[in-house]
Parts: structure tokens; sequence; C-alpha cells
């Protein structure tokens, strides 16, 4: 049996003005059609009316746009002008409003375009319809002049055999949907450099953000929000990140794990003033950090648990430390952190561009036995050649004095690697430009290794480490300064740096203090910050009503207690009410608690589920039931203080935003 026939939808002029085509919009978003076939009028008139007959989906709380779903399943978006959402609203007055029926022609408001081109911007209204790779076959465009109302576009629908109103599928589920949303709404995947993921974000290079619509990222399916820092387009997702990685990288091959491109550094516009060059060097800084750590991250936790345990076990004598047990589980423990310059080596290479094997073997060089031992030997055994200040030279490479910190201080600091990196990925196009190629794959490793190894060894590792060590020493100064007052600080405010991914600038500060003076005072606040979010969410799930929130309460309790705060702050806290306020006021007090119970901690992880980082390995101190009691403060206080005074059942109905409407403003909407 034939499929019925369904007729065509027409589309009407939204203002009086000249159609024109989408090609022709003075906004790369739409004209390249990323969020769907449509067309632009010039308007010559201010009264604006609905372009579709349906409901009402989205209202913009600035005016500037409204999404309109038709009963034939189009999904239609009205955006007033081009970049007029950073207007705040003053040129648009609209009467329409969420879940309402409109016909087409009906009026929804009024915009002032004398305002908005005084502002700068384009009076460009477009119409565009967002679902057009499901729901169109065509859209047909009548070009030329036209009353606000008039028919001016017939949108040709697709139909299937099996149901001639539903709009075709790419047959794409789960995972993969989720992914196929999330490379059309950054642009597409021509629009992406690169991608890497860490424990809740799948963080994109991309090669121009001005093409990103963050409306249609985060209305995909599994998306909790979107964030940019460091140069990074970051997508949350939480615990199923990695699946979404997968699917992206699946469907999008240039971007498989080992491709040049997709693990070359990206590149960015180079900044034309001062602070332009000082903004540029810190975000490049974080996406070499970020990049370079996130591979790892997992590991370094385990490892700073098992180190815990092993400390547990020898506390309660249940392991002897003269024992090849206690030996066995010391290098599993150990073993990361001590040829951490090896594996960063690998990772920030390959995020620079640069051989990732040459440079962990530079960075065995810096682990290498014997040097540790010369750096750590007494002055009886390699003589002390200069001092500059504190800097003491105790070795020399053919004659030039060089210090080599003691202690094994380059394993747990990772930008002597990571300059090493650089360095490197400059060298290499050099060598290979000039060795013959019968010979290159011997004398450039050799060349690079000893070229890299001694610049590192003799000027850039004692500078970098003096550096970075001044700014750890800098830290726990002000730390011994009052305790308690930075905790109080610290544990407020920390969360506002995960906010924007600028968390990783902290992690080579916890590192060098686990290497000297071997604990970290500041972990141990960032460890109640993290409760502190975990409290916020449990409060909401304890005493929301709403089903949909209560199931998003409780799994991103679990994982901020467990040390992953990003679901519970970007799928709740941020959303609703004054959680976010009211859960960091817990980590003000949990990091004032961590400050006064002088609590200590020697592993990375923290939150409840790296209790062991805690543990002293000279014996369990004040710092482990400190821990606990700051703790359980923490959480107590972020819960009360949310479930009274964070949020009411009315800030559940306040969110306006349909999820699945693509909008066409490239700012995220207010939620």
């Amino acid at each position: 049996m034939s499929s019925p026939s369904i007729p065509d939808r027409v589309l009407a002029a939204p203002v009086t003005g000249a159609i024109i085509a989408l090609a022709e919009v003075p906004d790369p978003v739409f004209s390249s059609g990323a969020l769907g076939e449509g067309f632009g009028v010039l308007p010559s008139s201010g009264e604006v009316v609905a372009p579709v007959s349906g409901t009402v989906t989205m209202v913009a709380e600035t005016g500037h746009a409204v999404g309109i779903a038709t009963s034939d399943g189009l999904e239609v978006l009205l955006h007033l002008g081009v970049d007029t959402v950073e207007l705040a609203g003053r040129p648009f007055s609209l009467s329409v409003r969420l879940d309402q029926e409109v016909r087409a022609g009906q009026s929804l408001g009024s915009m002032d375009l004398a305002a908005i081109t005084a502002a700068g911007k384009d009076t460009t209204t477009i119409v565009a319809v967002t679902n057009s790779a499901k729901a169109l076959a065509e859209l047909r465009i009548v070009p030329g002049q036209a009353q606000a109302g008039a028919d001016v576009a017939t949108a040709v629908l697709k139909r299937t055999a099996d149901s001639p109103t539903a709009a075709a599928d790419d047959g794409l589920t789960g995972f993969d949907a989720t992914a196929r949303d999330i490379i059309a709404g950054v642009g597409g995947a021509d629009n992406i450099r690169s991608v890497i993921h860490c424990i809740t974000r799948v963080r994109f290079y991309l090669k121009d953000e001005s093409l990103v619509d963050d409306a249609a990222v985060t209305s995909a399916d599994g998306v909790i929000d979107v964030a940019r820092a460091g140069g990074q387009y970051q997508v949350v997702i939480g615990a199923t990140v990695g699946d979404v990685y997968d699917a992206v990288v699946k469907q999008v091959p240039h971007l498989a794990e080992g491709s040049d491109e997709a693990e070359a550094a990206p590149a960015a516009p180079k900044p034309t003033t001062a602070i332009g060059w000082v903004k540029y060097g810190f975000s490049s800084l974080i996406g070499v950090i970020t990049g370079s750590m996130i591979p790892v991250i997992g590991v370094l936790a385990a490892s700073g648990i098992l180190k815990g345990i092993l400390a547990l076990l020898t506390q309660f004598n249940i392991v002897d430390t003269g024992t090849s047990t206690y030996t066995f589980i010391d290098a599993m423990a150990s073993s990361m952190f001590y040829f951490l310059p090896i594996i960063i080596g690998f990772t920030s290479a390959r995020r620079l561009g640069a051989d990732p094997i040459i440079v962990a073997i530079i960075g065995g060089v810096l682990t290498f036995p014997s040097v540790v031992s010369m750096a750590n030997s007494s002055a009886e055994d390699y003589h002390v050649i200069a001092r500059i200040g504190r800097t003491v030279f105790n070795s020399d490479f053919f004659g030039i004095p060089v210090s080599l910190p003691e202690g094994n201080a380059y394993a747990y600091s990772i930008f002597p690697i990571i300059v090493a990196s650089w360095l490197a990925s400059k060298i290499e196009p050099w060598l290979k430009k000039w060795i013959p190629a019968v010979v290159r794959s011997i004398f450039a490793p050799l060349l690079e290794i000893f070229i890299v190894s001694t610049l590192v060894l003799v000027v850039f590792g004692p500078i970098v480490m003096t550096i970075s060590g001044g700014i750890a020493q800098a830290v726990s100064w002000v730390l011994s300064l009052s305790y308690p007052v930075a905790g109080l600080l610290i544990g407020g405010l920390y969360q506002c740096l995960v906010i924007f991914g600028l968390h990783w600038a902290v992690i080579p500060i916890i590192s060098q203090q686990i290497a000297d003076p071997g604990f970290s005072p500041l972990n141990a606040i960032v460890s109640a910050s993290m409760i502190a979010q975990g409290g916020g969410a449990l409060a909401l799930w304890v005493k929301a009503k709403s089903p949909r929130i209560k199931q998003l309460a409780g799994p991103a309790t679990i994982s901020a207690l467990c040390g992953v705060t990003e679901p519970a702050m970007y799928g709740l806290n941020l959303k609703y009410g004054r959680v976010f306020i009211t859960a960091s006021i817990g980590g003000a007090v949990g990091g004032l608690l961590t400050g006064l119970f002088d609590v200590n901690m020697w592993g990375f992880t923290g939150a409840f589920v790296g209790f062991p980082s805690f543990v002293n390995p000279e014996g369990i101190d004040g710092s482990f039931t400190g821990f606990w009691i700051a703790s359980f403060v923490t959480l107590a206080v972020s819960f009360l203080a949310t479930y009274f005074f964070g949020f009411k059942e009315s800030d559940f109905e306040a969110e306006r935003t349909v999820e699945k409407v693509r909008l066409g403003n490239r700012e995220p909407v207010a939620r």
C-alpha cells in the first residue's frame, strides 16, 4: 500500500523586507548551513511575526531568538539580527511565551532596528530549520520583497515507507548519536583539529571556534554542559566520557590514535598586544599541561591510593618494611612517580608534535639511576663546583657547571620534560631537513637526544626547577602564614577553577609539594572542596521531588564524593538556585577545618575514596583523623546549607530551554 501524501510546509516571512538566500546571511554559522536550511530577511520594519504554525519551544532570555516546533516535525529557529545576543535584550520586545501555540503570521512582538544598527550589529533576520538533515528533503525559497506573514518558502518533507510523517534518520543511536550531534554542533568534522578526553570532558581543539553552536552541543543526549578554556572547547559528559570519545573518533577518521593531525598541537592566531601574548602563553601552557596529564591522571590517582594502602599495611604490621612483599608493592605504587618524566615525555611530545619515543628517552635521562645518585651524593663524593645564591652546582658537563636537584626532584616535576618536548618539536624539523634521508633514522635521534638532553640538564632544567620550586614554596609560605585562612579561601573558591578547566594549572604545584617536602596541604584543601560539591548534589537528591533531578543527583553525588565534581557542578549545582554557592560555603568550612587540624596529603587522590592519601608513611598522625573530621563536617555543612537555602522546587521549572532545540546563537543559553 502506498504511503499517504504529506502536504509541504509553507514558511512565512517573519518581518517585512527583502528575502535572501541563506548563503548571503552575514553569519558563517548560518550561511554555511551548519544549523540547517533556511533563509534570511533584510528587514525594513521591526514588527515580528511567526514564520510557521506550531508550539513555542524556546524564547531566549535576551529576546533575540524564538524556537517553534511544527506538528509535522520541523524545528524552526527565528533569529533576530546577527550577534544580537550581546545586546542583552534591549532592542527586543517579544510577547510570546514558552509552550504557546502560534500560527504563521501571528505577531510575536517587535525589534528596534535603529537601536540594533546603532550598536554596530547587523539586523538581518534568519529563519532556519534546525533539524533539516532529518526532516527536510528540500527547501524552496522565493527571493525578493515580501510583507511580514507572506509565504516565501516551501519545505518539502522527507518521507519513509513505514511512517510517512517521520523524518529520515541516519540509524545512529546511543553514544554514536551523541557523537554525531556533538560533531555537528562544533562545526562539523572538518572544523576539528584534534580531540582528547579527561575523566569527565571531551576536549576539542577546533580550527574556528566561531562555528560552534553551544546550544546544539548541550542539547545532545548525554551532554551536561560546555566550557571554553586553555584553547579547548570542552564538552562535559560525565562517567561515559570514554564511550562518547570513542564514538567521536570512530566518526572522524583523522582523529584516530596515532594520526599526525590528531596529535599535533593546534595552531592558534598569534596575538598582537603584550596582554594578548600573556593570555596566549598562559592558554597554551594550560593546553599542554592538560594534554600531557589527562592520559595519566587516573594512574597517578591509583598510585597515590596504593601508596596510602601500603602505609596502612605497615602501620598495622600486616607487611614489614624489610620484606620483598613490601618492596614489590612499593614498586607498584612508586614507579609511576619515579618515572613520571618518561611518561609525561611521551604524552607531551604527542601534544606538541615531537617524536614521543625520543622525548620519553630524554625523560629517562632525567631519572637515570646514576644521574639521580650524582644529585644525591655528598660533597665528598662530588665536589661543589660553584654556588649562586641558593643554587648549588654539583656536577659538570664538559667543564660546564650543572645543578642537579636533590632528591630526584625531576621525577615529580612535569615542567622540565615539557620544555624538552617543546625543544624537540623545534629541533626535529630542522634535523629532518638537513640530515640526508639515507642516515636520518640513526643520526636524527642521536643528535636530538644529545642536544635536547644537554639543553635541559645544563640550561632549562635548573631554570625551570628554580621557578616551579619557587612557586611551590610561595604557596607553602602563604599556607604557613595562616593555614586556616588559606584553607577558607581556597576551599570556597577552588571549584571556580574547575568550571573553566584551569585547575590543571594547580596540579604541577601539588606535584612539586609532594616532591618537596613530600606532602601537599594544598591538595588536602582541594579534597574538601570536592566533597562540598557532592554535599550540594546530595541535598538535591534528598529534597527534590522531581524524578529527573533525583536521577541526575544520585550518580553526581557519588562521583563528587569520589573526587570528580564536574557532573555535580555542570549537571546540577550551577543550574539550579544557589546550589553552587551553598556547596562552596561547605568547601570554605572544610578548608578552614583542614587548616585548623593541620591536615597534609601524601598522594594525589582526594575526597572520600582517597582516604589512604592522608596516611603519613611514617605512621598515622593527626592528618588522618583531621581529614575525616573536616570531610564529614564539609559534607554536613554543604548538605544543610543547600537543603535549607540552596534551592526551591520552582527552580526546576524555571529551566525554560527545551534541550533538543538547536538554537541559533553561538553563546550558551541561560538555564
